[in-house]
């Protein structure tokens, strides 16, 4: 073969080699992102108009169940009270879910969140100010209780992002951060031998009970139908289809791991109810 012949042959493999090995690469991106099980969930965070009115929703419940206690409480009762959670009740990380996905994660990362969450770029959860400022103006206080680890400056994190975001009631007296539970019950006990607790507000059924912190999605359901007529009225819930404890009762673990083995857990949870063949 002529040495112009062994040239062109030459390059001819290195192009072919080239495309293939571009064309993994756009391969491996596509399977990051289009194949993603959080994308739809996060759109629906991001963009539904739904999601929003069901905080409004939900802070207006709050609202009105606050005005029925303040006509209904007389002299020598204990002060009014509502408890509440953080994120993804009264603080949306829709950035984090965004920046995750852009990541190729397909399962919650604790690296990205704990580096995200010192950028402060939480949002109020629609209707939220309004509700909180209407329990300032009328001397019932909010107590918030949050689950968080980002080391040694896990509280003053919570703190600030309270401080930043003109969240009332944002001191040391008010908001509890636990690190080492998820488990509220003791705060919440705290709180309720004071004040008359007018209402909880949470994204997980955990953030009202420990009662439903259990790793069976059919046993969770029912002790949530137990409680059914608390919900609406002392118990005001929020969506939140990406993460919580929801998860757990799925994987026996809130934030598991991304694998095949999971993502085939996810699907077989997504089919549990489908129709005969």
């Amino acid at each position: 073969m002529r040495k112009g012949s062994k040239f062109m042959v030459i390059c001819f493999i290195c192009v072919m080699l080239l495309t293939s090995t571009v064309a993994g690469a756009a391969t491996d991106q596509v399977s990051k992102t289009d194949g993603n099980i959080l994308t739809m969930a996060a759109a629906w965070k991001q963009t539904a108009a739904e999601y929003r009115a069901l905080y409004h929703q939900g802070f207006n419940l709050a609202t009105q169940k606050v005005g029925a206690a303040l006509r209904d409480i007389k002299s020598g009762d204990k002060p009014l009270a509502v408890l509440t959670d953080l994120d993804d009740t009264l603080l949306l990380p829709l950035n984090y879910w965004g920046t995750l996905i852009e990541s190729g994660k397909d399962f919650f990362d604790d690296a990205i969140w704990d580096s995200w969450i010192p950028k402060y770029e939480m949002t109020v959860a629609p209707g939220a100010l309004d509700f909180l400022k209407y329990c300032k103006d009328n001397g019932v206080e909010v107590f918030y209780v949050t689950n968080r680890d980002q080391g040694d400056a896990t509280y003053d994190l919570a703190l600030e992002s309270l401080k930043r975001l003109n969240f009332p009631y944002a001191d040391k007296e008010h908001l509890t951060v636990l690190i080492e539970t998820s488990n509220k019950e003791d705060a919440q006990h705290a709180v309720a031998e004071k004040f008359n607790v007018v209402c909880y507000l949470g994204d997980s059924l955990n953030d009202f009970k420990r009662v439903y912190y259990v790793k069976d999605v059919d046993e969770r359901i029912a002790l949530m139908e137990n409680d059914r007529a608390l919900f609406g009225d002392k118990f005001i819930i929020f969506p939140n289809p990406t993460d919580g404890h929801w998860i757990r009762a799925i994987f026996g673990e809130s934030e598991p791991p991304a694998s095949d083995e999971n993502r085939q857990k996810f699907k077989e949870a997504a089919t549990k109810n489908k129709s005969k063949p």
